[in-house]
């Protein structure tokens, strides 16, 4: 046994509930670690306010975000096949809790840009590789797609928790947005560094998770983008990632259309964003494992499609507030679920672990890119129809849901390449698996 062996431990070797404390683990904190970055999809027209910024404004803030989260997917996931688990989890978790303080700080747009470039440093290109890969180390391989959508369901009771305190928060604080913002970001800078204290204490060294030998080389890499499989799942997931963030301007379109009150957008959002992937998760991870994680997409999207021209053919009235915010969880679950089996497609395909990690970076680069321009895109459709009061219209979020159902339709039809790449070329499968099998 080599020195670096010393202390690893194999999948064989961790107990059913050191497996599960993990699982467990990577999905709270894949919650709760973005949620800070992530807080106008719960909290957009309070946290507008509290940092005296325009929609355009925030959008681009949150686009250096996404921009610097593009930069690292890559590096991200070749990190996460040479670097331990533990050390990733631990840093990436206390160096974003100290980011997230700043943050809570209200700073001025200067200050925010950089807190948000520093998240995308931290979240991404240290922390990003975390979470499929340790579930991926705690899961046989035919568990994976079961697994990942159960994470999700984890993922959902941590980040309606968290949720349900930011709806506390602003019950409590009234109209004082700011000191409600400031609190929620000190609460969720508190959570995350205990999530690194724990990772640091728990997660083990995993026997095989990195190779001590050949430093940072791109073979990995190399060997993913060789894979169909790999570029299919990637442009699958772009589409479906651009409507499962698209649908977060629900939130503002329930206040500033149908004149929810703030309380009431809040808990729903919550409920779409987090409380329905407690279900979502888990029944499209189910489903998955049985039909497919690509159909199971397939017919997800298409189902948003007809959940999203529902909501806009409702009349645009208080009393139909109601009806509007069932089809928003309609189409939370539908988008959280479709979302949380999306990595699943390259196990679909058999991507082999040894450049999984590679394979992951590829699908993130790809796969988030509507990050870098969908909230600025979005946010200036907005502005540029808003009244002398601040009222916006509601065809400005007619042109962004409409956009959305297009990028559903794609999202479709990416999947459906990559069933029938695998239909009609179920040799790839074997050989996709071959170098595994021979690295077991």
């Amino acid at each position: 046994m080599k020195l670096s062996d010393k202390g690893e431990l194999a999948y064989s070797q961790l107990s059913s509930g050191r497996r599960w404390f993990l699982l467990v683990l990577a999905s709270i904190g894949s919650s709760i670690i973005y949620a800070p970055a992530y807080l106008k999809a719960v909290f957009y027209d309070p946290l507008q306010q509290a940092l005296g910024v325009t929609n355009t404004e925030l959008g681009a803030v949150f686009g250096a975000y996404a921009i610097t989260a593009l930069i690292c997917y890559l590096p991200s996931g070749i990190i996460a096949d040479k670097v331990r688990m533990r050390t990733l989890s631990s840093v990436g978790f206390l160096s974003t809790a100290v980011l997230t303080a700043v943050y809570a700080m209200l700073p001025n747009l200067v200050v925010l840009y950089a807190v948000f470039v520093g998240m995308g440093v931290t979240t991404i290109l240290i922390w990003w590789g975390v979470r499929f890969k340790l579930v991926r180390l705690v899961s046989k391989e035919d568990e994976y797609p079961r697994r990942i959508g159960l994470s999700y369901g984890i993922y959902g009771v941590a980040g309606l928790l968290i949720g349900l305190v930011s709806a506390a928060i602003v019950s409590m604080v009234g109209e004082n947005l700011h000191l409600g913002v400031s609190i929620y970001l000190g609460f969720l800078a508190v959570i995350i560094g205990i999530l690194g204290v724990l990772s640091l204490l728990f997660i083990p060294k995993f026997k095989g998770e990195i190779k001590a030998e050949g430093g940072f080389n791109l073979s990995e890499f190399v060997s993913a983008a060789k894979s169909p499989v790999v570029w299919l799942a990637a442009l699958s997931c772009f589409f479906v990632y651009f409507f499962y963030t698209g649908v977060t301007y629900t939130t503002p379109y329930l206040t500033g259309v149908l004149g929810a009150s703030l309380f009431v957008t809040t808990i729903i959002a919550n409920i779409r964003n987090y409380g329905i992937t407690l279900l979502s998760g888990p029944i499209f991870g189910v489903i998955a494992n049985k039909f497919k994680p690509s159909m199971t997409i397939v017919v997800g999207s298409l189902a948003f499609v007809v959940a999203l021209l529902g909501l806009m053919v409702l009349p645009k009235e208080a009393g139909f507030i109601v009806a509007a915010a069932i089809l928003v969880i309609v189409l939370g679950f539908i988008a959280n679920g479709a979302f949380g089996v999306v990595s699943a497609q390259l196990t679909e395909g058999s991507v082999p672990l040894h450049y999984f990690g590679a394979a992951t970076g590829i699908l993130s680069v790809i796969g988030f890119l509507p990050d870098t321009f969908s909230s600025t895109w979005f946010g200036a459709i907005m502005d540029a129809q808003t009244d002398s009061a601040g009222n916006v219209a509601a065809g400005a979020y007619e042109q962004i849901f409409y956009i959305l159902i297009g990028g559903a339709v794609l999202a479709a039809l990416s999947s459906l390449a990559l069933w029938l790449f695998m239909k009609k070329n179920p040799a790839a499968k074997a050989e996709a698996a071959a170098p595994e099998a021979a690295t077991v």
